[in-house]
């Protein structure tokens, strides 16, 4: 292998050439001359992970990021060995480890097409200042390759040619291209002559990601310290690379309750209670749809956590049951910081308990934050979770507050130059003691963990909801998230659409950006054009800092007023669609947002294009991202769409211009589609209804849609008591049938169906339902385009002329 003169300059070291290998089942070592060890582990056919030692010893092999429930197995692994390689084959993907420098190329086993392939490969440089290894890994970049995913990452939704650093950080009023800011996902996918894979470095120290910036034909990835221990994940197709990764990493535990996909309403800060009140009523005055409120750091005692500032909030269990009774759960923050006060018995019981963090040589890690001084517990030591968790019954059990946000998680520390702990800072992690260097990165989110199994325990038989803002590899398992401190302008609400893209492709779907802008005050127009976007990412929340003003839908007059309840409204009467998708992405790790790349890869217009998104499997949807807009021009993705609003069936695979006013945003549904959709609701669980609309977009061939239905809150789900529907439908130029499966034991309290289609190229002069012919005027048709009929079916079968 011919290294470059200035790599070997810079200190770098290298493998040299393989004397022996063995094999244990599913893991290959190969030795090197001069001790180095590369660990080749088959996960699956087409999950290979790649480990490597300098000392020829391998540390404790823990990881905070891959779940315990990762698929594992393969069908087929054959093992040779020629004069150069040797070669692993699975079903999926022929792996060849080069003897002379230990580099590694991938290729597709079935038609063995190079996938990856090493540039340098691994290298390293001894960390004299901490010890250990700055780990390093260089591969080939193709000449077309593009690169998604990295999480949070304020830039457009195609990577190539930039530098990344992976440090969980408090990116207050952050702006496109700010990096690090506050989560750290080390896992990317890339594409190349339509063959997808992907890559989780899971790392936890500070990390760097090169997606050929330095060099135009080399993407590389290092750390400061750890291992060089990486996952290989193929496809071909970019959804089956982030379903692997979902798998290896995990999915979330629990559906949310389904009033978490509601809208919520938060401010810094809504207090006193009569505040909060006024708030709540106007929601239910104005009928805007509204299912959660927020209390921020202001409803705590001098800001301690797990206390009530008892002047604002005399009978916080009366207030919660009050706004529980106008379908209002209420959510409270908590931070990580526990302030210094021997008066305090959070504080003591840690202290006596010895749970807090603590320097290299003895003394508590102390910081300010809001309480002023603090100490912060240890959440990667088991007994301080479980501690943590404790802390949450009264609030959750006995107060009954529904969730939880988990903010300044990163860890966020005031008035230092790093913002965070320094590096001597002393973790447990579970049991493997480390440097804050290590443990940085994923505070967060076993901070995030504990919160759930708290909140799990005090909330049973409900479901948990817990928000994070910081959060590492299989923070997902647990919580949802946000973006952090956004800003109110138009670049900040084109960053959120490009984030909520990027996370959802990065495994974690249960996202959502801070509605309108937390910093500043937005006009009417931008908040309107926010939160027609925001209806449409998984975590729809308003929040806002409050020193511009109050930042209410009815702040901005009328007009924003009802565009406001136009698009909330719809956000209800969608979420069976939303939930549905939910359930896809619990099941299978279906990604709820698809950027169009991930939703056709194959058109290679979509590789570029950060705008659009598809909205579970069937919605397009486009935000208008500029001021003063009467509409934009929009690429629509290969097939034939409809217009949601007029109905117009544009075929896709170029760009249009589409109309959309103030009041207006671009949508529109694949053909072929059936939509759910609900009764607007003022909060989830409001009305019982005995009738659920079914949306039929007319296609003339076939096209399947699910409908996915549980108790929406409890576990009952898990022991089969859930509907799974599908629907079969089938167009043809005068007939039009729609086959309906059920699987579980669900039954839901609607009892029929109201059917409206769209764009029937017949007017209905015949109807059979399971092959008995139904008279016209029994089905309560209205007009040719809808009827009304029992949901319990197996087949319809419309004829027309």
């Amino acid at each position: 292998m011919i290294v470059s003169t200035e790599l070997e300059q810079k200190g770098n070291l290298f493998p040299s050439e393989i004397i022996n290998y063995k094999k244990e089942v599913d893991t290959l070592h190969f030795f090197t001359k001069n001790g180095v060890v590369l660990q080749v582990t088959v996960v699956r056919d087409s999950v290979i992970r790649f480990r490597y030692s300098t000392t020829g010893k391998f540390e404790n092999d823990f990881s905070y990021g891959v779940t315990i429930h990762a698929s594992r197995g393969y069908s087929f692994l054959d093992v040779t060995e020629n004069a150069t390689h040797y070669i692993l084959t699975t079903s999926k993907l022929i792996c060849k480890v080069e003897k002379l420098s230990l580099q590694v190329s991938l290729f597709d086993a079935l038609d063995l097409k190079l996938i990856n392939e090493d540039e340098i490969g691994f290298h390293w440089e001894e960390s004299y200042e901490f010890g250990g290894d700055i780990v390093k890994m260089s591969k080939a970049c193709q000449k077309a390759e593009s690169f998604y995913g990295l999480g949070d990452k304020p830039v457009e939704v195609n990577l190539k040619g930039k530098r990344f650093e992976n440090w969980a950080t408090d990116s207050y009023a952050f702006g496109k291209d700010t990096d690090p800011i506050y989560k750290a996902i080390p896992f990317y996918t890339a594409i190349q002559e339509n063959k997808a894979y992907g890559i989780f470095f899971d790392n936890t120290f500070k990390s760097h990601f090169d997606f050929a910036q330095e060099r135009r034909n080399v993407t590389s990835f290092w750390a400061q310290g750890g291992e060089m221990n990486y996952y290989f994940m193929y496809g071909p197709a970019m959804e089956d690379v982030v379903k692997n990764y979902t798998d290896l990493t995990g999915k979330p535990h629990t559906l949310p309750p389904l009033w978490a996909l509601g809208f919520h309403q938060c401010k810094w800060s809504y207090y006193p209670e009569s505040n909060v009140k006024e708030v709540t009523k106007t929601f239910r005055d104005l009928k805007i749809p509204c299912d959660a409120i927020y209390l921020d750091i202001d409803y705590m005692e001098g800001f301690r956590c797990f206390t009530w500032d008892k002047k604002h909030f005399p009978d916080p269990k009366r207030m919660v049951k009050e706004l529980e009774d106008d379908g209002f759960k209420t959510v409270v923050i908590i931070d990580p910081g526990i302030k210094i006060d021997l008066e305090y018995d959070v504080f003591k019981e840690a202290l006596d308990k010895d749970y807090f963090c603590k320097r290299a040589d003895g003394p508590y890690m102390k910081g300010k934050v809001w309480p002023g001084e603090c100490y912060f517990p240890d959440y990667t030591k088991p007994e301080v979770r479980e501690w943590w968790s404790g802390l949450f019954k009264e609030l959750i059990e006995d107060i009954g507050v529904k969730g939880v946000w988990n903010d300044m998680n990163e860890p966020a520390v005031m008035d230092v130059p790093n913002k965070s702990f320094p590096d001597d800072v002393r973790h447990d992690y579970d049991g493997n003691p480390c440097s804050h260097r290590k443990a940085h990165n994923i505070y967060g989110t076993q901070m995030a963990r504990a919160t759930y199994h708290g909140l799990k325990k005090y909330a049973y038989p409900k479901r948990p909801f817990v928000i994070t803002r910081s959060a590492y590899s299989g923070a997902q398992r647990y919580t949802s998230t946000w973006m952090g401190d956004n800003v109110a302008t138009w670049e900040h609400l084109a960053i959120a659409n490009n984030q909520a893209q990027r996370m959802a492709m990065s495994g974690f779907s249960f996202a959502g950006s801070d509605i309108g802008g937390f910093a500043g005050q937005p006009q009417g127009e931008l908040f309107a054009r926010w939160i027609q976007l925001g209806v449409f990412h998984a975590f729809c929340r308003v929040h806002s800092s409050g020193d511009h003003g109050n930042q209410e839908p009815w702040v901005f007059g009328d007009e924003v007023t009802d565009i406001v309840r136009k698009f909330v409204e719809l956000r209800y009467q969608l979420l069976p669609y939303l939930y549905t998708a939910f359930w896809r992405y619990v099941n299978d790790g279906t990604p709820i947002l698809k950027s169009l790349v991930l939703y056709d890869q194959e058109d290679t217009a979509t590789h570029y294009r950060s705008d659009e998104f598809v909205y579970g499997e069937q919605i397009l949807i486009c935000p208008i991202l500029e001021p003063n807009a009467k509409g934009r021009r929009m690429y629509i993705p290969r097939g034939k769409w409809y217009n949601f609003w007029t109905n117009e069936l544009l075929e896709g695979g170029k760009e249009y211009w589409v109309d959309a006013n103030i009041d207006s945003m671009p949508i529109f549904i694949k053909e072929g589609a059936i939509i759910p959709k609900y009764p607007v609701q003022q909060y989830v669980g409001e009305k019982k209804f005995d009738e659920i609309t079914l949306e039929v977009y007319y296609k003339e061939g076939k096209e399947a849609s699910i409908l996915y239905d549980d108790a929406h809150d409890g576990y009952d789900y898990k022991k089969g008591r859930f509907s799974l529907r599908t629907f079969q439908v089938t167009g043809k130029k005068e007939e039009l049938i729609i086959q309906q499966h059920k699987r579980g034991e669900f039954n839901a309290d609607y009892s029929k169906y109201k059917m409206v289609f769209h764009n029937l190229p017949f007017t209905i002069t015949a109807i059979q339902i399971d092959n008995v012919a139904i008279k016209l005027e029994d089905l309560n048709i209205s007009g040719s385009q809808t009827i009304s009929i029992k949901k319990e079916f197996s087949e319809l079968h419309l004829f027309g002329k």
